[in-house]
């Protein structure tokens, strides 16, 4: 039974997320949070974390929640601790300078939390931030805009 059991969890291994679809998920919500529209006229994108932003105190939490997942994912992925810390500074500064009324909302749209932490990952990954990208085989379209 022990054989059986174990070769079940190393088919759900081989067969599960690989490297190329965590990259993909962390690619989409860091683009959802921070790269979402562009505001025509000023040729300047924005994303969800801006918006969140303007709803006070509620919206900022929800906005550093989210940006949590890409810190997770990069665990997942098996970052070091001292690259996790700097992820986890870049969404507690994110996090308390969006949180001051006005000022905070103009810096979302300037200071891109959830961009800075895809690059951490992509440094350590050693793939390109823009183009194709082959991980295990398999190869994705990262687009960092």
């Amino acid at each position: 039974m022990n054989t059986a059991h174990s070769a079940v969890f190393d088919a759900i291994k081989t067969a599960g997320p690989t490297r190329a679809d965590a990259l993909a998920r962390v690619t989409l919500v860091a683009k959802l949070l921070d790269n979402a529209v562009l505001i025509p006229g000023l040729n300047r994108r924005v994303g969800f974390d801006a918006v969140l932003g303007l709803v006070p105190g509620v919206g900022d939490v929800i906005s550093a929640v989210l940006a949590s997942y890409i810190i997770w994912e990069a665990r997942q992925l098996g970052l070091p601790r001292w690259k996790i810390a700097r992820m986890i500074g870049n969404v507690a500064f994110d996090t308390a300078i969006g949180a001051i009324p006005l000022a905070g909302d103009v810096f979302d749209v300037f200071f891109k939390a959830n961009q800075r932490n895809l690059r951490i990952i992509h440094e350590h990954l050693g793939t390109p931030k823009r183009g194709p990208v082959e991980i295990d085989g398999t190869a994705i379209r990262v687009d960092e805009r």
